[in-house]
C-alpha cells in the first residue's frame, strides 16, 4: 500500500505528515517506528496524522519515534495549520486544531499564497504535581531540589499538554543529553515519562534551551518545551510575565509570551519534501 506524505518541520523538529482526511493510515504506532528511523526510513521525530474533526478544522494525532502516542506538539501543530491552509482545506488566518490536550487556536502567518508560520494559543500551564504528573509533594514544583543520576538538581515541573521538567544551568551546549535525559526518564519521579528542558538564561527576554523528549530523545526543537521553559523562568523571577521571550533552540528560535490567562508561542512551519511511503 502506498501513502503520500509531507515531511515538515518547525525549527528542525521534523515529522512525517499523513492526510487522513483522504486516506486511512494502518497501524500508526508501528509505522512511526518504521518511518522515523533516519537510516532505514524516511527519518523524523515521529509521524502526524491530520484527521477529520467535528469540533475543529482538523484533529492532530501524533506518534513519537518509538511508537508512543503523544498528546501535543507545538511545532507539529503549526505544520498542521500550514498544511490545512496551503492545501485549501481551511483558507483562513485563524484555524482551530483538535488535539488530545484540547482545541488549539492558530493565527496563521501568510506570505503570498502560503502559510509560513503561526502563533498558537497553547493554553495555560498546569502546575499541580498530580496533574503533570510528577511524584513530588506540594501545590507546585518550582525550584525543588532533587537527586537524579547521583547529582543534585533544582527542577521546575509543569504540563503544557504533556509533562515537562525544566532545569536551569549556567551553560547547556556541552551537556551529554543522551545520558542526562535517560537519567531523568528513569528517575521514578515521572510516572508517564517526561520532556526535560535544560535552560541557560541569556537575559531577561532570551533563553537558550536543549531538550530531551520522551519517546524521541534529543530533538532540535520542542514547542511545548519552549513554553514550559518560559513559564518556569517567570515562576523563578528570571523573566517577566506577559513579555515576549526568545527561546534559542538547536534548530532555530521560538518566541513565547506567558500572558495572564494563557501562553502564546510563535514560530515557523516549513515543508522539507513530499513523497510516497510503502506501508
Amino acid at each position: 500500500m502506498q501513502l503520500p506524505f509531507v515531511k515538515m518541520h518547525g525549527c528542525g523538529n521534523d515529522y512525517i505528515y499523513f492526510d487522513c482526511l483522504k486516506h486511512t493510515v494502518p497501524k500508526p504506532a508501528s509505522l512511526a517506528k518504521q518511518l522515523s528511523d533516519r537510516h532505514f526510513g524516511i527519518g523524523g521525530d515521529g509521524i502526524v496524522l491530520i484527521c477529520p474533526s467535528s469540533v475543529a478544522a482538523a484533529r492532530m494525532r501524533m506518534y513519537n519515534a518509538d511508537g508512543s502516542e503523544g498528546k501535543m506538539c507545538g511545532n507539529a501543530i503549526r505544520c498542521v495549520g500550514k498544511y490545512l491552509y496551503d492545501s485549501g482545506y481551511c483558507k483562513k488566518r485563524q484555524i482551530t486544531v483538535e488535539t488530545a490536550s484540547g482545541i488549539k487556536t492558530l493565527q496563521m502567518q501568510i506570505a503570498g499564497s502560503r502559510a509560513v508560520g503561526a502563533t498558537v494559543d497553547m493554553g495555560p500551564p498546569v502546575w499541580r504535581p498530580e496533574q503533570i504528573p510528577v511524584d513530588l509533594p506540594g501545590a507546585r514544583v518550582v525550584g525543588t531540589p532533587v537527586k537524579v543520576g547521583g547529582r543534585r538538581y533544582e527542577i521546575t515541573c509543569l504540563s503544557m499538554g504533556n509533562p515537562h521538567c525544566v532545569v536551569f544551568l549556567p551553560a547547556v551546549e556541552q551537556l551529554d543529553l543522551v545520558s542526562l535525559g535517560r537519567d531523568f526518564e528513569r528517575s521514578g519521579l515521572f510516572p508517564q515519562g517526561v520532556n526535560t528542558e535544560f535552560v541557560q538564561v541569556l537575559g531577561p527576554d532570551q533563553l537558550r534551551m536543549r531538550v530531551h523528549e520522551r519517546g524521541s530523545g534529543e530533538t532540535l526543537a520542542c514547542g511545548t518545551g519552549a513554553c514550559a521553559a518560559v513559564c518556569a523562568a517567570v515562576a523563578a523571577g528570571l523573566c517577566a510575565r506577559n513579555t515576549e521571550v526568545q527561546v534559542q533552540l538547536r534548530g532555530g528560535a521560538l518566541t513565547v509570551r506567558y500572558a495572564p490567562e494563557t501562553v502564546y508561542m510563535t514560530g515557523p512551519a516549513e515543508v522539507a519534501f513530499t513523497g510516497t511511503a510503502e506501508v
